[in-house]
């Protein structure tokens, strides 16, 4: 009787251990779905294996330029190993006050944008989505604490979907630190 208990203990735990391994495989980044530009639902389990660059994205800021230098680096890293997810967001001086059918239009038609446009979030306070509270959470992440301090700050997430780097809004998109990163050096 005995010996039965301990073997049924021991057979519990072991569930318990697989169990918990395959909640952190689907965990983290890889556990949301967001909206997509055009209201449809965008998996992002789908990016496994590839790097990640988040970005929250205003078309009536001094960084809005960015847009081109983002589409250069996914016309030139993007594809099978790298991907661009950008995140409208009217947090910061309402310098993003379209829909997402107009944001859509203005980065088609005046930045050629290819790279993924997800639909307008908040990504501060009461309000921010939870993917940006996972990315600003170290509780979530299980990284750092951060801080969106203004349109185009970019999150990195390595191909296991671990954040790696949060770079400034000011840094550009082809700046030395981010194509050392996506090359791997």
């Amino acid at each position: 009787m005995r010996q039965s208990y301990f073997i049924s203990k021991f057979i519990l735990l072991g569930l318990i251990i697989v169990m918990v391994g395959f909640k952190s495989s689907d965990s983290g980044i890889y556990s949301f779905t967001v909206k997509d530009i055009d209201g449809n639902d965008f998996n992002l389990s789908s990016l496994k294996g590839k790097k990640i660059m988040i970005v929250n994205v205003a078309s009536k800021c001094g960084y809005t330029p960015q847009y081109e230098a983002l589409q250069a680096l996914y016309e030139k890293y993007g594809g099978e190993k790298f991907e661009i997810i950008a995140f409208p967001a009217n947090d910061f001086l309402k310098q993003e006050p379209g829909t997402n059918a107009e944001i859509k239009q203005f980065c088609t038609t005046e930045y050629s944008v290819t790279f993924k446009m997800m639909a307008k979030i908040s990504v501060k306070k009461d309000k921010k989505a939870p993917i940006y509270k996972w990315l600003t959470t170290k509780a979530e992440n299980g990284v750092m604490d951060s801080k969106v301090k203004w349109n185009f700050q970019k999150y990195l997430i390595d191909e296991k979907g671990n954040l790696v780097e949060v770079i400034k809004p000011g840094t550009k998109p082809n700046d030395k630190k981010i194509i050392d990163w996506l090359e791997g050096k």
